[in-house]
């Protein structure tokens, strides 16, 4: 086979490939793209964007969507990491608990759904049930997520000075506390 017929045999694979394509799983990865495209808005600070960072953002936020079983996905929560503590540290914005909340949730999602299209088949029929099940205990783990970190948040403006290492040391404890539950969870099996 020579290169020629083999480029047509490439394309006509990849034309096969596009006709196959299911719709629930192309809405989950259209969800991908504008969970991490919202978390990078949301963590860059707003004097930044011009077109160009926005066209890089955007492609930051393609990546994952397309490749979801690659770097991408860490790749683009990295981004987001960033682009937050360069808000926060070199433009001074606040922290806000709401916008540290949103762009923890969108992070959390972005992975999760990372994890769902990853494997869900492309061209396979999938029960709509399946993806809801899948939100549904990520929404559980979002609110529980949130309401542990408005309480240590709460610890952490208690007494004068102590407050701050309160915060760090509950914050510890639950976080050794949920790593010994998943470890138990784990051998139960």
């Amino acid at each position: 086979m020579n290169a020629v017929d083999a480029a047509r045999e490439r394309v006509r694979a990849a034309r096969t490939a596009v006709r196959r394509v299911a719709l629930l799983p192309l809405l989950v990865r259209g969800a991908v793209f504008l969970v991490v495209l919202a978390g990078l808005l949301l963590a860059y600070p707003v004097e930044l964007f011009q077109a160009r960072s926005l066209l890089a953002l955007t492609v930051v936020a393609v990546l994952p969507a397309v490749a979801p079983r690659r770097v991408w996905p860490t790749f683009a929560a990295l981004v987001t990491v960033a682009g937050w503590v360069f808000a926060s540290a070199g433009y001074d914005r606040p922290i806000a608990l709401w916008r540290l909340l949103a762009v923890a949730t969108l992070l959390y999602l972005g992975h999760t759904l990372c994890a769902l299209v990853a494997v869900l088949p492309y061209d396979g029929v999938t029960d709509p049930n399946v993806v809801l099940r899948w939100l549904t205990r990520a929404g559980a783990v979002l609110l529980a997520s949130a309401v542990i970190g408005v309480l240590l948040t709460q610890a952490g403006q208690l007494g004068p000075d102590d407050g701050f290492q309160t915060a760090t040391v509950v914050g510890l404890l639950v976080a050794v506390g949920l790593s010994g539950l998943l470890g138990w969870l784990l051998r139960r099996r």
